[in-house]
């Protein structure tokens, strides 16, 4: 079985840090996307998250996530998403997470014109 470090990638593309996350983001994958974002904050102003291979989220990761976009907030960095299933897109629209980060339907509109 994989580590959530393993399963984690962050990756750098048109000028943004891109975090490719696992399948589930829960208690076991918050130390490393914290770790992940700190990197990524460290190197550039626009962090994408894909959460394409995501397919499950629990309250933890939900609060994980809340965590990371206040800190970019106070930080001055961009957040934004792609890759979301509807499910999720709608429960981020619901939780207005989607009012923090934009949400977008693939990478390279993700990483369009800033």
């Amino acid at each position: 079985m994989a580590t959530a470090g393993e399963r984690l990638k962050v990756r750098s593309a048109d000028g943004a840090a891109i975090i490719d996350l696992p399948s589930e983001v829960d208690a076991t994958t918050e130390t490393v996307l914290r770790d992940a974002y700190v990197g990524a904050a460290a190197a550039t102003r626009t962090i994408a998250f894909n959460f394409g291979g995501v397919e499950y989220i629990n309250s933890t990761g939900i609060a994980v996530i809340v965590g990371i976009l206040a800190r970019a907030r106070a930080d001055g960095h961009v957040v934004r998403a792609f890759g979301l299933s509807d499910h999720y897109r709608e429960i981020f629209q619901i939780t207005r997470l989607s009012d923090f980060m934009a949400i977008f339907p693939s990478e390279s509109s993700a990483l369009g014109p800033r």
